[in-house]
């Protein structure tokens, strides 16, 4: 049971104060993120134009493991970042400062290649299952046995009480092809302290941040990554 910080993700800016997307803001939140209490991150890079770039990846993992060292990194490879899926792959051939592991939603067309490529560069593969379909497409595909781990991410619905019955639906195909990876379980704006304490009950990890809501579990507006995280850990530790 880990609290990951996905310390941005694909918000616009204006999301909250103190959106970290600059290098150098990922850089102060990461720290700020670890030392609050937080396991790992997961960062979205972007370029000087604040645009979500996989070509950022270098300068991005590089930067934050300097201030970070020792703490695992991931990153995400939507398809939406590229928009094409031979510049995503493309970009991905070009890394050379590697991240630990990188997300793919098995929603997307390209899942299985990009997955394919990560295993050849060494990378970990964190598999993104939105939907009950993504999870039967999952453990459709060659090497779903090898992924570092299984992240259950609600961000399609908005309702909770449909949010908790697509988990039960993608839990329930985990379970019958025996799938036994690591699950990783977060929710989306008003449904992510109700996923948290279901990952808490149920002996899962979590990951909380602006790159899935902005409020801490009273309601009020965060002061920023830090004290989300921080609220993640304490109802983790209770």
């Amino acid at each position: 049971m880990i609290v990951q910080a996905c310390i941005n993700g694909s918000r616009k800016p204006d999301f909250h104060p103190l959106f970290p997307a600059t290098t150098e803001d990922m850089v102060r939140d990461a720290s700020a993120v670890i030392e609050a209490g937080a396991a790992e991150l997961h960062v979205h890079p972007r370029d000087r134009d604040g645009r979500e770039s996989l070509a950022a990846v270098d300068e991005t993992v590089a930067a934050i493991r300097r201030a970070c060292p020792g703490t695992l990194i991931g990153v995400s490879t939507g398809a939406w970042i590229e928009g094409d899926k031979d510049r995503t792959r493309e970009a991905i051939s070009r890394w050379r400062v590697l991240p630990d592991y990188a997300s793919v939603n098995l929603s997307e067309e390209d899942a299985p290649a990009v997955i394919d490529l990560l295993g050849q560069k060494g990378i970990g593969v964190e598999a993104g299952l939105a939907t009950v379909a993504d999870a039967r497409r999952f453990v459709e595909t060659a090497g779903h046995d090898r992924v570092l781990r299984i992240l259950v991410e609600l961000d399609n619905e908005r309702d909770l009480e449909a949010a908790m019955a697509s988990c039960d639906g993608i839990m329930a195909v985990l379970r019958q092809a025996g799938v036994s990876r690591p699950i990783l379980l977060h929710g989306y704006d008003q449904t992510v302290w109700p996923f948290v304490k279901r990952a808490r009950t149920e002996r899962l990890s979590t990951r909380v941040g602006l790159e899935d809501g902005k409020h801490i579990p009273d309601g009020r507006l965060a002061r920023d990554n830090a004290e989300i995280v921080s609220a993640a850990v304490a109802l983790f530790r209770q």
